[in-house]
């Protein structure tokens, strides 16, 4: 498949038109023509270097939807013409327990998951190009079919918005009537509220924007705490049962471990820079654990989609043209942006300019196949 693309070649560069060939489908595997595909933090660190792991050129984008333009031997779950989503994988191994029990994210296979874009998780130098494009495919056990409930500009962000958050929900046991505190209300923040109340929790919002707070009062939150007042902060001490921490880049942790109650849990979802330091005491003596959530598994994506279908949750999204990727990664930066960005694929189908200036790059890999 010819592919049109945008992506950068180097952290300083700003994403431009590119042009590369994808592999014929194989056996197992559908064809997607692009229709939207989400703007997720992570593709501007990605596409930045912020994580030192980026793999050049970088064409981003874990938050596809489209129509399936072609199926290879033996899939069975879809057909020409039916909607699919792909989230942040495309591929892994397929038969370490990790992934038989739903987890494909921390494949422990040879080659670890392949992610959407920038290769496998174990990184070896072999790339993978994501949703900014025209067009990818995908192993069949990797697309998500989207309910027809949710059009498909809403249902980009859920991908990877709505299962990161929704995973440690249900990995840690969010019942009914507990309390869920969510730090930061950006792409992923403004899920997990809505997520949250669906599951039947109080849910607590932190956030460093009071501006925002009737914006996220919207979505469904009990309480927004302006972080930095530390009277109202008080007022929480001990109250939560469960945080979901979307926050994505360096910050203070320690300022919520007061507010966690006894055996509770900080799921930390976006933030792969690390903690200058933790107050280990206060983790101790409350029994507060601190833990990591990667994504989800494709499983539990279906799963979100179908909750979201169900209990009418849709992320806020602003749908912007292909050729205004630039500007959004800096108005995501400022966090100026309520709350997720959404491409239509249609408009970079449809420029002509971007057409003829394309670069062309090589031709990227979507990862070992397991049985071929």
């Amino acid at each position: 498949m010819h592919v049109l693309a945008y992506g950068t070649q180097s952290a300083g560069a700003t994403l431009s038109p590119l042009t590369f060939t994808r592999e014929a489908v194989r056996a197992g595997e559908i064809a997607i023509d692009i229709t939207h595909c989400g703007v997720c933090h992570s593709d501007l660190h990605q596409a930045r270097n912020d994580w030192k792991n980026s793999i050049w050129p970088c064409v981003p984008g874990h938050e596809i939807v489209g129509v399936v333009t072609e199926i290879g031997d033996g899939v069975k779950r879809f057909k020409v013409g039916d909607r699919a989503g792909i989230g942040c994988m495309v591929n892994s191994f397929r038969q370490c327990a990790h992934c038989t029990q739903g987890y494909e994210q921390y494949c422990t296979g040879p080659k670890s998951a392949t992610f959407t874009y920038n290769g496998p998780k174990t990184p070896d130098g072999t790339n993978s190009y994501g949703g900014y494009s025209t067009a990818i495919a995908v192993r069949e056990e990797f697309a998500l079919h989207i309910p027809d409930a949710i059009d498909s500009q809403h249902a980009a962000p859920i991908l990877c918005a709505g299962v990161t958050t929704y995973q440690p929900m249900k990995y840690f046991g969010l019942k009914a009537g507990q309390v869920l505190g969510v730090a930061g209300i950006g792409g992923l923040g403004h899920m997990a509220v809505q997520i949250g109340k669906a599951l039947g929790a109080r849910v607590v919002a932190f956030t460093t924007s009071p501006d925002k707070s009737a914006a996220i009062k919207a979505l469904g939150a009990d309480v927004v705490v302006d972080v930095a007042d530390a009277r109202t902060m008080a007022e929480h001490k001990g109250t939560l049962h469960l945080m979901v921490n979307t926050i994505p880049y360096k910050h203070d942790l320690n300022s919520y471990l007061p507010l966690m109650a006894s055996q509770s849990t900080i799921a930390v979802v976006g933030n792969f820079m690390g903690f200058d330091e933790l107050d280990t005491a206060t983790m101790l003596f409350q029994h507060i654990s601190v833990a990591g959530s990667l994504i989800g598994g494709v499983p539990d994506t279906q799963e979100v989609l179908d909750l979201c279908a169900t209990h009418d949750i849709r992320p806020q999204v602003e749908l912007i043209e292909m050729k205004g990727i630039n500007d959004a990664f800096k108005r995501l930066q400022a966090e100026d942006v309520r709350f997720r960005y959404v491409i239509d694929m249609q408009t970079l189908k449809d420029d002509t300019d971007a057409a003829r200036s394309a670069v062309a790059v090589a031709d990227p890999v979507r990862g070992e196949v397991v049985g071929r």
